[in-house]
């Protein structure tokens, strides 16, 4: 039986504690590399083109790539988190304008497979973290990659109950268009809504957000 609820939700900095991007500008960038988010504020270029410009400057091996990926710090209970969320009703779905390679290497030992939507790409010593754009993706957004307002529409559209969870700025829209007590933020979109005075619920960790669902809704 296909499920009625299905949570949409942002990868980094919310199903993991830190966003990846942060931390290769850390621990793996060159000190000399340009300053790719100013240029994106400054309408110069896209969120894809800075997270991929960034992405490629880095020059570690992969090793020492993978030894970043995992200080994401994965949230611990997730595996028991989704089962208890798949005993409740409910489907989740991935959406991320960060890279799928990440991901995957994180996701690799867990026992649920998720519906992923996010961005392809591969290490290549030398030539660091090639991130593309998923041209055959359904949900295809030249500006962050994937279409993160697009997906949860679609599930709003079929009629299912739909909650998100999200972190950043490019999770404000698609989190605008589900049920008030189905809105979970953190990091820079709790701020945001906090600004607007637009109701939602906080959390830490991802597994808090299964908790509540699998309970009360």
């Amino acid at each position: 039986m296909t499920s009625q609820k299905v949570l949409v939700s942002d990868f980094d900095g919310t199903m993991t504690r830190h966003d990846f991007y942060k931390l290769a500008l850390e621990h793996l960038l060159p000190r000399d590399v340009p300053d790719y988010w100013a240029q994106y504020r400054a309408g110069e270029i896209t969120h894809f083109e800075a997270l991929r410009l960034y992405f490629a400057s880095i020059r570690k091996s992969e090793a020492e790539v993978l030894e970043v990926v995992h200080q994401m710090q994965l949230d611990e209970r997730l595996s028991q988190a989704l089962h208890q969320l798949g005993e409740a009703g409910w489907r989740v779905v991935i959406a991320s304008a960060g890279c799928h390679w990440y991901m995957s290497h994180l996701l690799q030992g867990l026992e649920q497979k998720l519906e992923i939507h996010a961005n392809p790409g591969r290490f290549v010593e030398g030539q660091g973290l090639l991130m593309e754009l998923p041209w055959e993706s359904p949900y295809f957004s030249s500006e962050l990659g994937i279409d993160k307002l697009g997906v949860v529409r679609k599930q709003v559209d079929q009629g299912l109950v739909v909650a998100f969870a999200g972190d950043g700025f490019p999770d404000i829209e698609p989190a605008r268009i589900v049920p008030d007590d189905l809105r979970f933020a953190r990091g820079d979109l709790a701020g945001q809504f906090a600004r607007e005075g637009l109701p939602y619920r906080s959390f830490e960790n991802w597994s808090q957000v299964a908790g509540y669902l699998s309970n009360h809704a």
